[in-house]
This record gives structure tokens, sequence and C-alpha cells, in this order.
């Protein structure tokens, strides 16, 4: 199974993924390219952009990915 089959897997299973998760879960450290290959495949992905702390306790701001409602 390539990437973007186990990053479409994820989505199927969990719903969304970020890139903490997809590198924890997957191994994948490029999660913004694979996510672009899905899209020229044809598969429509939302994003949304959360916000958390690290642990340092600063602000950051993440994107989620998730397939789009068609």
């Amino acid at each position: 199974m390539n990437q973007c089959e186990k990053i479409k897997e994820y989505i199927n299973r969990f719903g969304s993924i970020s890139t903490m998760e997809a590198f924890r879960d997957l191994g994948i450290t490029r999660l913004g390219a694979r996510i672009m290959e899905i899209e020229r495949q044809g598969t429509p992905i939302n994003r949304t952009t959360e916000y958390a702390k690290n642990r340092f306790d600063e602000k950051v701001h993440y994107t989620r990915y998730s397939f789009a409602e068609v």
C-alpha cells in the first residue's frame, strides 16, 4: 500500500488527519505533498485550520485534512 492509499484509508477510518497523526501513526513526513497527489487523482479534500498549544505553552496552528462532501 502506498502513502496516498494509507492516508485515504486513515481518513475513511478516523474522519480526518493532521501532520502529527500522519507522522505518528503512518510514518509519513510530507502529508501536504501526499494530499496534493490525492487531489490530483480527483479526490476533493477539505482543509481546516486548528489551534493548540505546544509543549512550551505557545499557541500554534496546523491543518486538518478530510474528504470534501461531493
